[in-house]
């Protein structure tokens, strides 16, 4: 350990130049006292390192010196597949490998490329993690990243969405997936092989027992496959919705590219009024709620009738929320009152109907011609029949 961290030290000396002895202890992770001590034990040794004192000062060794010692341990070389990933080999346990293997790469480089070498690694950074997402916490990570590299079995505690929740299994590890800053573990159970979370593992443990690893497996085409093969079998159900044309466009951006892409390719024209017929994978009813609920106004579910019903009853509930503000808003208010907007629903009772909000001659929003609301019950609505929002006003 100490041997491997004075050779770390000599190649920083050697690819930086001039270092402080905190800067060195910070890169090395250890105490400004060890750093003192190890440069004085290169020193012994024949290192020509010598220390410039004052503000700009700090260790750096005598001009024109290399060390040749720069040949990349086995385990060294097994990390250079996440160059430029320091904190994915943090988290696998291989962060101080890591650093070691690329200081002995650039102390081995002519200076032309080394220089290069620099250059590229100032101006490209790899963030894995999507946007507004935190950190998984994967706290059994390195012991399931030890059992792959060891290929030993694995035996965890695992938490899964159906009951029973937690199991035991053992595992063969194949190998681990970083996808959009999550951690995944492949490997084999019984005869099947899949892909578990890796911050589902509640606890882990690597026995001495070999895996077993099928012959010609390829992680990246297993990993490929496995991900198309979830992404279609995850939407066992499909939503029959109405919808704006901006709607359609604005799928792609707040939908599963999955759900986003069905839907444009199953969309009928649009009408003259600017609204299409398609139709929308979904996991469940309750999926397809949630989903769809982010094309606020702009959509209308026409089946199945489960669906249909729990946007009426959300409706309703906005409803009993949000058009009683002009008359008694108070809670208990709203549990007596139903809208009449949401009383009947039927294409007969529209035609008839005149919305509660807007019965006199003062608009309920705003001071010209065009209530909040419209009135006009010529065309179905993206809030459900009989009860259109104005498009003039913000979505």
């Amino acid at each position: 350990m100490r041997a491997s961290r004075l050779l770390s030290l000599l190649l920083l000396l050697q690819t930086r130049g001039r270092m402080t002895a905190q800067e060195l202890a910070d890169e090395l992770e250890v105490s400004v006292r060890t750093v003192y001590r190890d440069v004085e034990s290169l020193g012994s040794s024949g290192v020509p390192v010598y220390a410039d004192r004052g503000p700009a000062g700090g260790y750096q060794l005598l001009d024109g010196y290399r060390t040749r010692l720069t040949g990349l341990t086995g385990d060294e070389a097994g990390t250079l597949f996440l160059a430029g990933m320091p904190g994915p080999a943090a988290e696998l346990g291989l962060g101080s490998l890591l650093a070691t293997a690329e200081l002995k790469l650039r102390a081995a480089l002519p200076g032309e490329l080394a220089d290069r070498a620099d250059g590229v690694r100032e101006r490209f950074h790899l963030d894995a993690p999507g946007w507004f997402r935190a950190d998984e916490p994967t706290p059994h990570l390195a012991t399931v990243a030890d059992a792959v590299w060891r290929a030993r079995l694995l035996e965890v505690r695992y938490r899964r969405w159906k009951a029973p929740r937690e199991v035991t299994r053992t595992l063969s590890p194949l190998g681990v997936v970083l996808k959009a800053g999550r951690w995944y573990l492949v490997a084999g159970f019984r005869e099947r092989i899949t892909a578990y979370r890796v911050v589902n593992v509640l606890d882990a443990a690597v026995l001495d027992e070999p895996a077993h690893r099928p012959a010609g497996f390829d992680l990246a085409d297993f990993w490929r496959e496995w991900t198309e093969r979830y992404e279609r079998g995850v939407y066992t159900a499909q939503a029959t919705v109405r919808m704006t044309t901006e709607a359609l466009d604005r799928m792609a951006y707040v939908f599963p590219p999955e759900m986003a892409r069905v839907a444009r390719a199953g969309a009928g024209p649009p009408g003259d009024d600017g609204w299409l017929t398609t139709t929308v994978p979904i996991e469940s009813i309750r999926h397809g709620h949630i989903e769809l609920l982010k094309l606020g106004a702009d959509a209308e579910v026409l089946d199945p009738p489960e669906l249909r019903e729990r946007f009426a009853a959300t409706a309703r509930g906005l409803g009993r929320t949000y058009l009683a503000a002009g008359q008694d808003n108070t809670p208990a208010a709203r549990q007596d009152s139903t809208p009449a907007a949401c009383q009947d629903n039927t294409p007969a009772a529209r035609q008839d109907s005149t919305p509660a909000v807007g019965q006199d001659s003062t608009p309920a929003v705003g001071q010209d011609s065009t209530p909040a609301v419209s009135q006009d019950s010529t065309k179905p609505g993206p809030d459900g029949p009989g009860l259109r929002v104005d498009q003039s006003s913000d979505q």
